[in-house]
This record gives structure tokens, sequence and C-alpha cells, in this order.
């Protein structure tokens, strides 16, 4: 399998998926153990989640799990969250702290699925953003992204059910993140906060670069608002989905509404 999928559309939104993938290639599997091979931390359904909400949206989608690498992660392996509790480049454990591995990947195993998974992830999305900035002016980096509602290990109590991360309001215009944070605020079936527990993850941080004309936002979806349970199968569900579906196509339309002023 390639690690990467791309669906190139014509618009000015960029869709990055690094964690819905389940993908792991039999030698780093045979490495986990059994709480491993769930693969509990995947971001499920988003593919689903976002489908046709955009049209002609790009999306780029990293097919491997995270346990394989963390695309959403820096190359280094520093922490986004200092003196937080988190899981890191090649997570050793789940969200709730329970190990992952029956054998440990050491430095050079790490060094080889950056090479083989992370690097060609982060090739795709340069490569589509300069292609989109390059066609209209500019490129909106959406980065889609869901989390249990409730992991003790994280943080404490029940996420709200959209998360708006913009780095504190480094990664894009203004116009965009008010106006993601305006139509999230307006609905009355789901709760949202601006730049709380999560601010955004790496490619939030290195590509939003509003300056240059890269506006980047990450969402990330409390699952509760959106599967049938939290819990293995982590099955979709059609009827939470859709009035999330009607918020998430509102909050696109609300920023396609900024894209004269950022040309």
């Amino acid at each position: 399998m390639d690690p990467v999928s791309i669906i190139e559309g014509s618009s000015p939104f960029l869709l990055a998926q690094p964690h819905s993938g389940i993908w792991v290639p039999d030698d780093i599997a045979s490495a986990l153990n059994d709480l491993g091979k769930q693969l509990l931390d995947t971001d499920w359904r988003i593919p689903e989640l976002y489908a046709d909400l955009v049209s002609e949206a790009t999306i780029v989608r990293a097919n491997f799990s995270r346990f394989v690498v963390d695309a959403n992660r820096p190359p280094d392996g520093k922490s986004l969250y200092p003196g937080q509790n988190t899981t890191g480049l090649v997570p050793l454990t789940t969200f709730d702290n329970y190990p992952i591995w029956s054998r440990t990947p050491d430095e050079a195993e790490i060094e080889r699925r950056l090479t083989l998974y992370h690097q060609p992830y982060h090739a795709a999305l340069n490569a589509q953003l300069d292609r989109i900035k390059a066609q209209h002016g500019f490129a909106v980096l959406y980065d889609c992204h869901s989390i249990r509602s409730s992991i003790p290990f994280l943080f404490d109590g029940s996420l709200p059910d959209l998360n708006i991360g913009t780095n504190s309001g480094a990664s894009c215009s203004p116009l965009i993140e008010q106006a993601v944070a305006e139509t999230c605020e307006s609905s009355e079936n789901f709760s949202s906060v601006l730049n709380g527990r999560f601010k955004g993850g790496w490619t939030t941080r290195h590509y939003g670069q509003p300056s240059s004309g890269i506006h980047a936002i990450q969402m990330e979806i409390a699952q509760s608002a959106y599967l049938e349970s939290e819990t293995p199968p982590f099955a979709f569900s059609a009827e939470k989905s859709a009035p999330l579906r009607a918020l998430l196509s509102r909050v696109f339309h609300s920023i396609e509404q900024t894209f004269g002023d950022l040309k």
C-alpha cells in the first residue's frame, strides 16, 4: 500500500488527514502487543465524516496508522505541549498510557519510519500547498482530527465537541479564525472552544504561515459527536453525523467568505 493517498482538487482548500489511517506494515505489526494492534487512538471514520463536504478540495491522507509514526508530530520528536501528557513521534503508549509494543522501536527504527512514512506524507502536503498557492495566490490547510471525548491521561473532564486550533492565532488569518469560531459558537447542537487543550499540531504550526499565503487551522472533534460508540468497532453514526456534517459545511462556507480578503 502507498503510505499516502492524494486527491487533487481545484479549490483553495486542502484537507489534511494524518491520523485516519489503519495500515500497519507486517514488519511493524509484528512488534505491536495485543492492545497496540487494536489501533485505539485512530481518528476513526474521518474520511466518511468529511466526504463530499467541500467541492473540489484537495485531500492528503496518511494511510498508515499513527502507531507506525505520527505524521502530526515534528520529525525531531520535540513535544508540542511541554509539561502536558502527550504521545510522541512514534507513540510508546495509548492515550490512556498503556504500552503498545512487545518490541520497542529503537532510534534506527524510528529514523526508518520517518523516511518511509512521515517524509512522504509531508512531501505530499508541501507539493499540494505549492500547487494550490500557485493557482490561487493562497491556500487554506484544514487539518481534520478526532479523538475520544474523555481521556483522563490527556485532559480533565470531557472535551467540547469542536476544538479549533490556530496556534493561538498565529497559523491563519484572524478572519478565518473568527469565521470558524463564530460559526461553531452559533450551533445549538454542538459545543466548541478556540485554542483550548488542542491548539494545533505540527501540521498547523509548521505550515500555517499567513504572511506567506498559507493559512492553517486544525479541527479536533470529539468522537462522541459522530460515532455510535467510542469503543470498537467505532461505528459511524448516520444520525449523529448528519447535523455535524451540516455544521462543518457551514464552517467551510464561512471560510470561503474570507477568500476575497486573502488574495
